[in-house]
């Protein structure tokens, strides 16, 4: 009985001293997919993202992170008539290029291998909006602020190790304004796998 309370307290010792880091870093592959804007309406994996953060306490984290996803959308050829008579008849390629980057708030609820949280990002989006035709493309970029919620969770199957995994779905929000393509604020849903430390 003594010998098994003892290996208990040595293991529960361990698990705590790797579970309840006070710090945490994360990367890895971002798949998003573009919402209620007609210029790119497209889910693709062409993304991925960095953060990290300190517990200030337990459960409590502040952190930073950065990320980038491109969404890209063929539209097949099309006459479209202008002002003063003058057609054009090409097919498109259109993508919005976005680069998020800013400050994190986190909530974990549990220090244990399997550890679920919430997290807020506020900063800022730089975005580059591009239609390409046959012989050239138009392209604009612009800065907007941004918001995102997420929900996750780390997990650490490794007792020796501080690596795991991270599993995350989040929706996201930048101001960013674009007339000309007629976008009006950059709306996300999306869904993040990655490394954890």
């Amino acid at each position: 009985m003594l010998m098994a309370s003892a290996a208990m307290m040595v293991f529960a010792g361990e698990a705590d001293a790797q579970m309840g880091k006070r710090y945490y870093i994360n990367g890895g592959w971002q798949f998003n997919g573009t919402i209620a804007n007609s210029y790119v309406k497209s889910a693709q994996g062409y993304g991925a993202y960095v953060e990290g953060g300190y517990y200030v306490s337990p459960m409590l984290a502040v952190g930073g992170f950065a990320g980038f996803g491109t969404n890209n959308e063929y539209i097949p050829k099309e006459t479209y008539v202008f002002d003063g008579g003058a057609a054009l008849t090409p097919d498109l390629d259109r993508s919005i290029y976005q680069v998020p980057f800013g400050a994190t708030l986190r909530y974990r609820f549990s220090r244990k291998i399997c550890q679920p949280y919430v997290e807020a990002k506020l900063g800022a989006e730089y975005s580059m909006q591009s239609t390409y035709m046959s012989t050239f493309v138009n392209r604009q970029d612009n800065w907007g602020f941004y918001v995102s919620p997420e929900i996750g969770v780390s997990i650490f199957p490794f007792r020796k190790a501080d690596v795991g995994f991270q599993f995350a779905a989040y929706y996201s929000y930048a101001t960013n304004r674009n007339n000309d393509f007629g976008i009006n604020g950059l709306n996300n849903l999306g869904f993040k796998l990655g490394i954890a430390f």
